[in-house]
């Protein structure tokens, strides 16, 4: 009994009952959830962190390489990537099954290699030949041709003709250049066979000029 008091007198009152809290009973089957969730988790942190941490070797551009030009060994170098996810980089164990291709574009040094970039294709199709022309550097129409750049070669009148008829045009393809210790450039250009004869003519006449029509 306790003692309690109405209008300031005491009076004696019941003692109210403490209140019991319901324990919460465990379910094992939630609590297994709970820690196979935990572990699962764990075990996708560890993964994500050995993807990131994972690398590879792989080829990698050492040098700027030309549109058309063959690759070589000196060209590549072996770099180590991490991840790599989205990437198709080749392997620099594939060295030797990309020396000797061709470059489908222009290669940039520091940049990684991909078999996209490269092609088995030859420059001279099927139907063409191959002519070279010694050319002044004053009549190169850019301070450098590359593999694959179209050109257009236009006949020039000779000395004695005074008519003002257009020259003859012939379309071709740039395959290499060369500067030999002259000073002189000389152009190997792909043509048409049924070009050839007409040009090979008129460049022993020194008649034709060269004009960059499309940059590879």
């Amino acid at each position: 009994m306790s003692l309690v008091t109405r209008n300031g007198t005491p009076v004696d009152a019941p003692v109210a009952p403490p209140k019991v809290l319901r324990q919460r009973r465990t379910r094992p089957g939630l609590l297994g959830l709970a820690v196979l969730l935990i572990a699962l988790g764990g075990l996708g942190a560890a993964f994500a962190v050995t993807s990131v941490r994972a690398t590879g070797s792989y080829l990698a551009v050492a040098r700027p390489v030309e549109v058309g030009r063959q690759l070589s060994a000196d060209d590549l170098v072996s770099v180590q990537v991490s991840g790599g996810a989205g990437l198709s980089p080749v392997a620099a164990g594939k060295l030797d099954e990309v020396v000797g291709k061709r470059a489908a574009v222009s290669l940039t040094p520091g940049t990684l290699l991909t078999m996209g970039q490269l092609t088995d294709a030859p420059l001279l199709g099927e139907g063409q030949q191959q002519i070279a022309l010694g050319l002044k550097q004053s009549q190169v129409p850019a301070r450098k041709l590359h593999p694959g750049d179209k050109v257009l070669l236009v006949s020039t009148p000779a000395d004695n003709d005074d008519s003002q008829a257009p020259g003859t045009r012939f379309t071709g393809t740039v395959i290499d250049t060369a500067t030999p210790e002259n000073d002189d450039v000389v152009v190997y250009v792909a043509l048409p066979v049924r070009d050839v004869p007409a040009v090979v003519v008129l460049a022993a006449q020194e008649r034709i000029a060269l004009v960059l029509v499309e940059a590879a």
